[in-house]
């Protein structure tokens, strides 16, 4: 079981990358100012099955992955740093956007908004990247199974983006227009994630450097 200040500092990463603009924010966002709030849950569900099977290919993978190759570990853990400066450059770029600036969809049944929400997930290289580098810094294989431990980072990730998203594809509409008459508040929520996401990424290469 990882410990409790694995599973915390998890939980925080977890929750600045999901407040991150990224694909699934995006079209979540549009899908529920196009559709109405019920279309982007339905929609939500699509990508919280995305997450699941990202969770499942990592946990098997980093396990027979950290079991086979030395430095494996630490290979993750720099590449997640890289990753997590990337994204703080992509938040505060010169030309960034907020996801709240949206396009408009045609309108989809119950069964393409899911699909769709499940294609977003599945092609999003945010995800992709969260489990198979971020999530194994968390992991101490001397304290119990990798596998396991994979699945309950994993499962703390998937219910902290999906209450959140959920959040927000019911409030869409108030924020999109709360943020248009306010453009600055636009570029503060850029500036914040991007401070944020650099300093996860000097703590976590940081730590790297002492392994």
């Amino acid at each position: 079981m990882p410990s409790a200040s694995s599973l915390l500092g998890f939980a925080l990463i977890s929750l600045g990358l999901v407040l991150t603009p990224g694909p699934n924010m995006i079209y979540l966002i549009s899908r529920s100012i196009t559709q109405g709030p019920s279309a982007g849950i339905v929609s939500l569900g699509g990508v919280a099955l995305g997450f699941v099977f990202y969770m499942l290919c990592a946990a098997f993978g980093i396990t027979a992955l950290l079991l086979a190759v030395p430095y494996a570990y630490d290979a993750l853990r720099f590449a997640g740093a890289a990753y997590l400066l990337w994204m703080a450059w992509q938040a505060v770029k010169p030309g960034g956007r907020s996801p709240f600036q949206v396009k408009k969809l045609a309108v989809d049944g119950p069964r393409k908004l899911f699909a769709m929400g499940l294609v977003t997930n599945l092609l999003n290289p945010k995800i992709a990247m969260l489990y198979l580098a971020l999530l194994p810094q968390f992991i101490d294989p001397s304290t119990g199974s990798v596998l396991f431990q994979s699945v309950v980072l994993g499962a703390i990730q998937i219910a902290i983006s999906v209450s959140v998203n959920a959040m927000i594809a019911l409030a869409a509409g108030s924020i999109a227009l709360f943020l248009a008459q306010r453009p600055t508040w636009m570029l503060i929520q850029r500036y914040l994630m991007g401070t944020v996401l650099a300093g996860l990424a000097v703590r976590m290469a940081f730590e790297a450097r002492k392994a």
